[in-house]
């Protein structure tokens, strides 16, 4: 009974220490962007060089906003704050002009949640599995709302005063697609883009001269 409890107790200390190693192991992943990237994404930088400036970002400054959209993000991803590579979150700051928009677009890999410290904005995203049904609201300073993944979603500033708020993310390296630029930032055919859109030739073209594409 004795040697039965002695092995349990040595197999068991055995198992807490394997689990303490494996735990110190993947405490974090700081991103090294002087490593090639694999397929899970940055590698990660000596634990022994870390330090806590890895794990601190600033996202106070405003971005700028004059362009078509009349918006700017600045994103706290694992491409630009080392710390959160790996941990499967991230934010970003959206600053948005009175009539600016956040347009249609979509994350793939991520849903992000807003919550709005500055003006009022409406919000909405586009359900594709319910007969493309618009889930939509308007948001004040401290209301947040959630965009779930992959979805069509857009933030439209309706208020009187430039409008600030921020976006977490489920990545830590979230991908995005703006319509606009997926549609007239490309050299499709101008014939193909409108009739898979239904916008005339001539407005395609503009679009595509406004986003930079040809054809």
């Amino acid at each position: 009974m004795k040697m039965f409890i002695y092995t349990f107790l040595f197999f068991s200390l055995l198992a807490t220490i394997a689990f303490t190693t494996e735990a110190s192991v993947v405490d974090f992943c700081v991103a090294d962007p002087s490593l090639p990237n694999g397929p899970a994404g940055f590698s990660c930088k000596n634990p022994s060089q870390v330090v806590a400036e890895d794990f601190f970002y600033s996202l106070a400054g405003k971005g700028d906003t004059s362009n078509i959209f009349r918006w700017n993000a600045s994103f706290a991803f694992a491409s630009t704050f080392a710390g959160v590579n790996g941990l499967g979150i991230s934010i970003a700051r959206s600053d948005i002009e009175v009539g600016g928009v956040i347009p249609f677009h979509s994350h793939p890999d991520a849903s992000e949640i807003i919550l709005v410290t500055k003006g009022t904005i409406t919000v909405g995203f586009v359900a594709s599995t319910f007969g493309n049904r618009v889930y939509s609201q308007t948001l004040r300073k401290g209301n947040i709302f959630v965009f779930p993944q992959g979805l069509l979603h857009f933030t439209y500033n309706i208020g009187k005063i430039p409008a600030v708020a921020f976006s977490s993310f489920s990545s830590d390296n979230p991908t995005g697609q703006i319509t606009d630029y997926a549609l007239f930032q490309n050299d499709l055919l101008t014939e193909i883009v409108s009739n898979g859109t239904f916008i005339s030739p001539r407005e395609v073209k503009r679009l595509k001269r406004l986003f930079g594409g040809t054809n």
